[in-house]
């Protein structure tokens, strides 16, 4: 397989159209005074903690402070220091959001969710925050409820569930149903293919040979009750086939990087690439090393000697979007496939449909005895969507039934800490399998597919 490069095509814009472009994309700037502003709210909130906090003092002082009195002036305390949370979230996330990037790498309190906020992210955490605070006023009523009309009960209890049910519809419409779209998506794009894990070598076609299509086999229902076929992602060979020149997403500069040296190629290597399902091929040495603001090019040069598939260990890459760790991740797949080891690669909502399916068909042990065959699985996009508990669950089994017997590449948006995110109760017994023999690689920077694209819109 011939790997080509392209240059993007870049959209032609007259100098009128590009001016009036950047003089829209500049009124974001207007939105920052609405920001100061609210930073002025908060010291407003400073001083009503302490006025609350004063007055609680001298009432306990003077011996007028009943039980009561006490709980509901804490609680007033912690619905103020609520709203400072929900303020501080709006200012840091939205300024970083929607007006300019807040420079704090390197600084020592820098926030670990700050790479990770976006519109969708920041919606979620306003609403959940929305519905804390609506709990403490409910609680207040509650323990005051004496002194607290029914009226006034019902609607607070009412207007607490419609919160609720609000926060609820955008934690769906932003993960759940996100994860759903995507599964759903790729079992219906993809057909079940279970490729040997040491594949004879097939004998290079003639250049102007045209590939024959193979048969598609029979889709796997998840369900007696489906009314349609679901599919399995998995890795076939019609997949690549049809990319017969690709294109990689980092492209490299004049030579290839000295520090990644070239492993020795074993036969079958192009079959076993092929029956990994990789999106594309991306080779180490094409990683534009300048593009990450951090990176550790020694770890991955060390790692791209594979050493950690015969040790079975695993790699974990950390960092935001478009910085390049599916990259990596696909090019330390293809050095083991050119070191003769079977690899599999799927988004972590294709293993997730996958596992479903297997699951509901009665064979999730066979499929897990499947993936033992292959020293080498590559889970993408952890952490894009969340996971119900079920399926969190399966995951888990996976990652359980390969500690310390086969390796595992795992790129993700945000680090392991925060997987609780993702996989809920599930996330500390996984990650910490995961990360008993691990690399963590943590990659920070923009993302290069928005630095192409608006390289490109402005030009």
């Amino acid at each position: 397989m011939q790997v080509t490069r392209r240059r993007p095509l870049r959209p032609t814009a007259s100098p009128p159209t590009t001016t009036l472009g950047y003089a829209l994309f500049a009124t974001r700037w207007l939105q920052a005074p609405l920001y100061f502003g609210l930073v002025a709210a908060q010291a407003v909130y400073v001083y009503k903690f302490f006025s609350e906090l004063r007055n609680l003092i001298l009432q306990i002082v003077g011996g007028q402070a009943t039980e009561t009195y006490v709980m509901l002036a804490v609680l007033k305390l912690v619905d103020v220091v609520m709203i400072a949370n929900l303020l501080i979230m709006v200012i840091v996330g939205g300024y970083e959001t929607f007006v300019s990037r807040i420079g704090l790498q390197g600084h020592r309190d820098q926030p670990e969710w700050l790479s990770h906020v976006n519109a969708n992210v920041l919606k979620v955490k306003l609403a959940t925050a929305i519905v804390g605070i609506s709990s403490v006023h409910l609680l207040q009523m509650f323990v005051d409820v004496h002194h607290t009309s029914r009226h006034s009960l019902m609607w607070g209890t009412v207007i607490h569930m419609a919160f609720i049910v609000s926060a609820a519809i955008l934690w769906y419409m932003s993960g759940a149903g996100a994860a759903g779209a995507v599964a759903a998506h790729a079992g219906h794009d993809v057909p079940e293919v279970h490729a040997s894990p040491e594949p004879e070598p097939e004998p290079e076609p003639e250049p102007k040979t045209k590939p024959q299509p193979e048969p598609m086999p029979t889709p796997v229902s998840t369900s007696p009750a489906s009314t349609s076929p679901v599919l399995i992602p998995a890795q076939s060979a019609d997949r690549s086939a049809a990319r017969p020149t690709v294109h990689s997403a980092f492209p490299s500069s004049a030579e290839p990087s000295a520090s990644y040296e070239r492993p020795v190629t074993v036969p079958g290597t192009e079959t076993r690439i092929r029956d990994a399902g990789f999106p594309s091929r991306k080779l180490l040495e094409e990683f534009d090393e300048r593009h990450p603001r951090s990176f550790d090019r020694e770890t991955v040069a060390r790692l791209g000697k594979l050493d950690f598939v015969t040790a079975r260990g695993n790699v974990v890459f950390v960092g935001p979007p478009g910085t390049g760790k599916t990259h990596l991740a696909v090019g330390l797949g293809v050095r083991a496939c050119q070191a003769g080891h079977g690899v599999l690669f799927a988004t972590a909502a294709e293993w997730a449909y996958r596992l479903i399916a297997a699951r509901d068909g009665g064979r999730l042990a066979e499929e897990l005895a499947v993936l033992d065959a292959y020293p080498l699985l590559i889970i993408d996009e952890v952490g894009y969507a969340p996971f119900d508990a079920a399926t969190a669950h399966l995951l888990f089994q996976v990652v359980a039934h390969r500690y310390e017997r086969a390796s595992l590449i795992v790129t993700s948006d945000r680090p392991l800490g925060r997987w609780e995110e993702i996989f809920g109760g599930a996330a500390p017994a996984l990650v910490d399998r995961l990360a008993h023999h691990s690399e963590i690689v943590r990659i920070d920077g923009d993302s290069y597919r928005m630095r192409r694209a608006i390289s490109s819109w402005a030009d």
